[in-house]
């Protein structure tokens, strides 16, 4: 069907496009003459930027002589040769680049190891003819599509996560609070130069992420959904028609006054990357989602960005704040300076800012995350301190029975009733009063955070009265208190 578009993301298979000669005029009944679209060449234009320019702007030049492209340049041009030029002499359907990127999601779509590979590409070399452009393995494909990734840092970490060697940190040797060694030690006749640190953190920065789907033509359009197809009052069909998102643009008019700045949320939860027989191990990956997009775009694979791995082998516990101290600097800057993104759709730039803007997690890392433990007596984040739990009999297990009563209704029959629930009681107490952020941010302002506590460290009244184990880092964001969830 003409002009139908593939719906790749909703299950349906890739059907190639058969086009002419790459670099060539064509003529069809939809148009004659027409130059086709090459989208590998529109992926290199992307990654490099809109401060890339074909011309004479990526060239040093000088009065008297012509120089050669810089690294940077060099590495799009190569790039741009490679989706453009055909993969070997009478191919009318791939280039190089279109091949790798294929191949590559191939293996990562079906799970292929690096040595499967590496097979699968000698053989094709084997079936094509000798001028066949494909690199030889792997590592060479890697090399030839890095251009199009987005970095990511490595940060080393105490091995028993005290700190992160990182900021005023970062040139020490040992921790300046456990006091032990970075590094794992050198072994006699090894040959190893480099030093190897025994816990590394990956961080992957999300504000490239974030500027990539402005720059793409195929998502630029879609991050003002939210502004421009609010439902009517009473249904609810995306997270911007919702209290909080409507809560938040009363607070911050000035953000909210830009429908292309961007709201976030954060998901986390821990895992075993080797499965449940092997040897344990924990790792934590720290998921970043933008709400901007339509429903059915947002919150599916694509725009889903990992931010940060947590290594093991244990989980984080209320330490996870230590590991999310680089997300959080680099929250704050989205928020207050905002970063200079080049709308591809409006053909403009704009000083894009970002929130997050609450955190989706099940009830163990919701208390790694907020600072109250769930664990105890008083684990109930809705009722804290007024919780009415009681340790059974003989077990001396927690239990939560006939707490839920004083959430009716007063005049419930429910709350009269003394048979069906603990024996004898009626339940008259009123529910717990809902906490604003402001509210939650005075009980939480003269607490310590987690790097200032000692790790087996617990505050006064622990389990008690409240069930506060930390400050979260989260109160670093300026907005934080305004947020209602």
């Amino acid at each position: 069907m003409p002009n139908y578009h593939q719906w790749e993301s909703h299950g349906e298979s890739f059907v190639p496009i058969s086009r002419p000669q790459l670099g060539t005029n064509t003529g069809d009944e939809i148009g004659a003459n027409r130059t086709p679209i090459n989208p590998y060449r529109t992926i290199v234009l992307d990654a490099a930027g809109p401060s890339f320019n074909l011309d004479s702007d990526v060239f040093d030049m000088d009065i008297d002589e012509e120089k050669p492209p810089n690294q940077n340049a060099q590495e799009i041009f190569e790039m741009l040769k490679a989706a453009e030029e055909p993969l070997f002499d009478g191919c009318r359907t791939h280039s190089p680049l279109s091949a790798v990127c294929r191949l590559l999601n191939i293996k990562s779509e079906s799970n292929m190891s690096d040595n499967c590979y590496n097979q699968i590409l000698l053989f094709l070399k084997e079936l094509l003819p000798e001028d066949a452009k494909l690199p030889v393995d792997y590592y060479r494909t890697k090399q030839m599509v890095a251009k199009l990734g987005l970095r990511y840092e490595k940060i080393d970490v105490c091995q028993t996560g005290c700190i992160l060697y990182y900021k005023d940190n970062e040139d020490k040797r040992d921790c300046p609070k456990c006091g032990k060694p970075r590094y794992k030690p050198k072994r006699r006749g090894s040959g190893r130069q480099k030093d190897v640190p025994y816990k590394v953190l990956r961080y992957f920065p999300i504000t490239p992420r974030l500027q990539r789907l402005y720059m793409s033509s195929k998502t630029a359009e879609h991050m003002t959904w939210h502004w421009k197809y609010r439902r009517e009052p009473g249904v609810m069909s995306h997270p911007s028609d919702g209290e909080a998102w409507k809560k938040f643009d009363q607070c911050h008019p000035n953000f909210a006054r830009e429908p292309r700045n961007i709201r976030l949320g954060l998901a986390t939860d821990g895992f075993s990357p080797y499965g449940n027989m092997a040897h344990p191990y924990s790792c934590w990956p720290v998921i970043i989602t933008p709400y901007n997009l339509p429903p059915e775009m947002c919150m599916t694979s694509p725009y889903m960005f990992l931010s940060l791995l947590i290594p093991g082998p244990k989980s984080p516990g209320k330490n996870i704040d230590i590991y999310l101290e680089p997300l959080i600097d680099e929250l704050k800057e989205l928020w207050v300076d905002g970063v200079e993104t080049y709308d591809s759709h409006k053909k403009q730039n704009f000083q894009m800012r970002a929130a997050l803007m609450w955190t989706i997690n099940d009830f163990p890392a919701y208390g790694m995350l907020s600072g109250w433990s769930t664990h105890g007596l008083l684990a109930c984040p809705c009722c804290m301190g007024k919780s009415k739990a009681f340790y059974l009999k003989y077990g001396r297990k927690g239990s939560f029975f006939d707490c839920h009563r004083k959430f009716l209704p007063m005049g419930h029959p429910f709350r009269r009733d003394r048979k069906s629930f603990l024996r004898g009681r009626v339940e008259n107490s009123t529910p717990p009063l809902r906490l604003s952020g402001e509210e939650v941010w005075n009980k939480v302002c003269t607490l310590p955070k987690v790097c200032d506590l000692h790790a087996s460290s617990k505050l006064p009244v622990f389990g008690d009265q409240h069930n506060w184990t930390k400050q979260s880092i989260f109160w670093e964001l300026p907005y934080w208190s305004t947020n209602i969830i």
